[in-house]
This record gives structure tokens, C-alpha cells and sequence, in this order.
């Protein structure tokens, strides 16, 4: 029992590693300049260590002292963790463009007519061959981090498991490794939680003192503590490492050897076995770009902060999940079903979730407008100089959005004509800009606050979190009935290798590839990119009618083949 306690530990700090990243990706987006496609193949590479040694490990289990092996796999994963933070430490501040001069640039993105062409120096600084080198360094630290938290990962969960088998009585083996199931789910949902109090904290929470932060965590180009995280899930992981060196080896009984490439075949022709197997990897494919994009999907639909986004995950979507895995398994176990009352209950559910997910294509708004991004009042559309804005010589790349009096956004004070910052002295936070050449009110020059205007679209958030939950349960509650229609319909000495070539499958066809196939479609969406050094960075504005569309209609494609 206690090693049923230690292992659950374990596993829930290793989701906690593995599950931070996907809550505070659109951070990391923003701080490194990353597309989507590239966080997404980020998310998804600690997949690509983990089925290069699954198959070994799971031939190997019965040779080797195995609390030991699952002790080693844990200091790499709470190694891989530290790594994952170190880009953090490495680099330097965060930058970002400002109006008010102050201790990190005396640039400032206000319109200054008299000052020619020496305003393109804003963002170049960054362009040195050292500060690309140093992107390199980030995503190459950030990559092998991801492999290693793979590799870490291979002994934990498959050792445990035929551990915890061999030596729980036959009567307990179910209740422990339900046990050990249900941590598993509740890993991800403590994740965002996670994510959700670190990322109010400013991301050089370490470096400058509070004073100097000028941004709120509502603002644009606002990046929460993402590295705090992973400092506390390591940590974790490491404390939870300790126990297994302790643990007996204990030789468990030996398993006659079965002969490989013959088995394989065997299970790949069954056709029942090939079916639910396709059917669960449309529904990971789905969840996997789910889980990677959810917080950034809901973060520009509807205008919230990276914070309130990871809560509402944590919070109501994956217990929702949990809520149908529990009660598909209860409906299973109640009415003692066959298996072709199983495979009904997999299709009814996917039905009647197909029936729910379809209006989400239509419960959003369109991008607020942005002028010369998505609005523009001559016909030249564009066209970022606004005639208005001419004489401002505004530096190309700024971007500290601001919200007109107009209800029209601007990229930047400077591109709205603002001459004039007024500072609230308590806090040196900017209250507004005023004398703006662009915002034109009856005439006169109008004001702006900070801040992005929003897409205008908290009305349709609630409609949109209890239909995507609903779905979630129903989508969730063939999960157990599909587990049984694999386990039942296969022979039994072929049992524990199905289930390997099953997540093997999982694996190689939906958790590695999903990701990078939904960050592909979300990039796909962009209409201005951020440049570094001549690069496309990180989007600043999606068109978020399309975002909505290609996102959810991949999430409903995937149901579809599911179903």
C-alpha cells in the first residue's frame, strides 16, 4: 500500500511536469517568439523519447530490479523539468515596447513628429548574431528537456503497474490500479491549475523589483512566471524519487517467452481489436490538440487573461472528463454489458457529443477591430501608415496596443497619433493617451486607454464552457466500454502486449503528431506576425472567426472519425 501511495505521488508529479507545459504555452509563445507549430512540436516531443523505449522497456520488465529502474526514470524526469526552466535564467529581461521611458529603454512609442528615422532602432537592438543565438539556445535547452522528460517517463508507468500486479492480491490489484487510473486523470486538471496561480506573477518576478513593472495582467504583451512551475513540479518529482530506492526487488513470477512478430500479427488482423483502436486514436488525436491549445483558444476567443483560461480547464473541463470516464465505467459494471452493447454505448455517446460540439463552431466573435490590422477607414487596406499617423515616423515593430475612444484598436500609441501620456503617480501605471491624430471625435483629437479593446464576446463564454464540458462527459463516457471491447475481444496470454501496441499506436499516430497538426492549422489563422530579425516570431492577431473554424473543426473532424 505504500508503494501503491509513493507511485501515485510519482505519477502526479510527472503530470505535473508534463502538463505545465500545455498551460502556459501560449506564455512561452509570447516570451520566445514562437509559433504555434513549433509549441506544438515542442508539446508533443516528449512523446518521441517515450516510444523509442516503451516497446524495450515492456519486454524487459521481468529482468530487471524495477522500483530501482522506475527511481532513475524519475531523477531524469525531475531533471527535465529544471532544464525546462533553465531558458529563463539564461536569458535576459523580457522586453517590450513602452511609452513611459524608464530603467529599460528610453525609447518610447509615443507620436514625436520631430524626430526623423531615428526610430527604427526600437526593436533592432535585439538583432545582434547574440541575441539569435541565444533563441537557439532556448529552444534547443527546451527541446532536449522535452526528450528527456520522454525518456524519464518509459519505466514509470508500465513498471509500476506490472509491480503493483505481481504482488497485490488478486482481490486489491483492480482497486490500486484504479486508483493509480484516476490520479492519472486528475494530473492534467491539477497542471492548469498550477499554471493558473503562476502566471500572475510577472515573469522576472527574480530580476526587477515590482515598481518597474508597468504591465497589468490583463495587458497584451503581459508574460506570467511560466519557469515558477516547473521549479515546484521538479522538485516534486524528485522528492517523490527518493522512496523507490528503497523498495525490494522481489523476483516476480516468470512469464513463459512468447514469440514476437507472430503475436503482432495476430492482434493487427483482428478487425475488432483494429476498429476501437482507430477509434481511440481519433479521440486522442482530438484531445491532445485539446489539451495543447484549449488555454490560447479561449484566451483570444473571448478576451481572457492566460490565468482565468487555465482555471476554467482545471476547473470544470477536465473533471468533466473525469465525471464520463467514471460513469461509463459505472454504467459498464451496473447493467453487466455484452460486448455489442458495449460498442452501442461507445457510439451512442460519441452521437449525442457530436449532436453538442457542433454549434461551438458558431458561438464566437470576430476579431475586434484593429486599425490597418482588420479595419481600416479608406479603402487601401493594408496599408499600416495612416495618413493621419505620416509624420509620426513610427518604429514598424511596436506594439503596445491601446483601445481608442472610438472602440477601434491601434497597434500602437504611436500609430494612433498619441502625443500626450498621462501617468497615474501612485503606481507609474499609464491611465491614458490623449491628443490622438487618428481617434477623431466631432472633430477633435480623441483619447485612448491601455490594453487591447477585447472581441466584445464574454456573453457567449458561459453557452461555450457548459456545451464543451457536456461534450467532454459524453465524448468521455465511451473511454472504459472501449478499454473492455479491447481486453474482451482479444486472446488473454495476448493481453499485456495488445494494450503495449495499443498506446504504442496512441502514441506514434495521435499524441506525437496532434499538436504540431493543430498548431499548423491555428498558424494558418494569423494576420500579423510579430517580426524578430527579419523572422516570424509569435502572432500578435489571429482572425478569430477562422481560429474558431480551423480549430473546432479539427476537434470535429476527429469526432467524426471517432464515431
Amino acid at each position: 500500500q505504500f508503494f501503491v501511495f509513493c507511485h501515485g505521488l510519482l505519477q502526479l508529479s510527472q503530470l505535473l511536469v508534463s502538463g505545465y507545459l500545455k498551460s502556459s504555452i501560449s506564455t512561452i509563445e509570447r516570451r520566445y517568439g514562437l509559433s504555434s507549430q513549433t509549441s506544438g512540436l515542442l508539446a508533443s516531443f516528449n512523446e518521441v523519447g517515450n516510444t523509442l523505449l516503451i516497446v524495450f522497456i515492456s519486454y524487459f520488465g521481468s529482468r530487471v530490479h524495477r522500483p530501482r529502474f522506475i527511481g532513475c526514470g524519475a531523477i531524469l524526469v525531475s531533471l527535465a523539468g529544471f532544464l525546462m526552466s533553465l531558458p529563463h535564467f539564461i536569458t535576459g529581461p523580457y522586453e517590450y515596447d513602452q511609452s513611459v521611458a524608464s530603467m529599460f529603454s528610453n525609447t518610447t512609442d509615443l507620436c514625436q513628429p520631430g524626430v526623423p528615422g531615428s526610430r527604427g532602432n526600437l526593436s533592432d537592438a535585439g538583432c545582434t548574431p547574440h541575441a539569435a543565438r541565444e533563441n537557439h539556445e532556448v529552444l534547443l535547452v527546451m527541446f532536449i528537456a522535452q526528450a528527456l522528460l520522454g525518456i524519464g517517463g518509459v519505466p514509470i508507468q508500465p513498471f509500476g503497474i506490472s509491480y503493483i500486479d505481481d504482488f497485490a492480491s488478486e482481490r486489491n490489484s483492480p482497486l490500486y490500479l484504479g486508483i493509480l487510473f484516476s490520479v492519472t486523470v486528475i494530473g492534467p486538471g491539477v497542471a492548469f491549475m498550477l499554471g493558473s496561480a503562476m502566471l500572475r506573477f510577472y515573469v522576472d518576478i527574480d530580476k526587477v523589483t515590482g515598481d518597474d513593472v508597468q504591465l497589468t495582467n490583463k495587458d497584451p504583451r503581459w508574460v506570467g512566471a511560466w519557469w515558477l512551475g516547473f521549479l515546484v513540479a521538479a522538485s516534486l518529482v524528485a522528492i517523490s524519487a527518493v522512496p523507490y530506492f528503497f523498495f525490494p526487488r522481489e523476483m516476480p513470477k516468470e512469464v513463459g517467452e512468447r514469440d514476437f512478430p507472430l503475436v503482432l500479427l495476430r492482434n493487427l488482423r483482428h478487425p475488432v481489436y483494429l476498429l476501437v483502436v482507430l477509434a481511440q486514436v481519433n479521440l486522442s488525436a482530438m484531445v491532445a490538440g485539446l489539451a495543447t491549445f484549449m488555454g490560447k483558444f479561449l484566451e483570444r476567443q473571448f478576451s481572457l487573461t492566460a490565468s482565468l483560461a487555465n482555471m476554467i480547464i482545471g476547473a470544470v473541463n477536465i473533471p468533466g472528463a473525469m465525471v464520463g470516464i467514471v460513469v461509463g465505467g459505472a454504467i459498464l459494471k451496473r447493467f453487466q454489458m455484452s460486448l455489442r452493447q458495449c460498442s452501442a454505448m461507445c457510439v451512442l455517446g460519441m452521437f449525442l457529443c457530436l449532436l453538442l460540439a457542433f454549434p461551438l463552431l458558431f458561438l464566437g466573435c470576430p476579431t475586434q477591430k484593429v486599425a490597418g490590422v482588420t479595419y481600416s477607414e479608406s479603402s487601401e487596406f493594408g496599408h499600416h501608415s495612416l495618413e493621419c499617423n505620416l509624420q509620426c515616423n513610427c518604429p514598424e515593430k511596436a506594439y503596445n496596443p491601446i483601445c481608442g475612444s472610438n472602440a477601434i484598436e491601434y497597434i500602437s500609441p504611436c500609430s494612433a497619433g498619441c502625443r500626450v501620456v498621462n501617468i497615474n503617480a501612485d503606481n507609474n501605471s499609464v491611465l491614458n493617451y490623449t491628443n490622438c491624430s487618428c481617434i477623431s471625435e466631432n472633430g477633435l483629437a480623441g483619447f485612448a486607454k491601455p490594453g487591447t479593446c477585447g472581441t466584445g464576446c464574454s456573453h457567449l463564454f458561459l453557452p461555450f464552457v457548459v456545451l464543451s464540458c457536456l461534450a467532454g462527459i459524453l465524448a468521455s463516457t465511451s473511454h472504459t466500454p472501449s478499454f473492455m471491447l479491447i481486453l474482451r475481444s482479444i486472446q488473454p496470454e495476448d493481453k499485456s502486449f495488445a494494450v503495449g501496441i495499443q498506446f504504442m499506436l496512441l502514441r506514434v499516430l495521435a499524441w506525437m503528431p496532434g499538436p504540431v497538426l493543430y498548431g499548423s492549422a491555428i498558424d494558418t489563422t494569423c494576420i500579423l506576425w510579430e517580426k524578430k530579425c527579419d523572422r516570424k516570431a509569435a502572432c500578435r492577431y489571429y482572425d478569430n472567426n477562422l481560429f474558431r473554424q480551423r480549430y473546432l473543426g479539427l476537434q470535429f473532424f476527429f469526432e467524426v472519425g471517432a464515431f
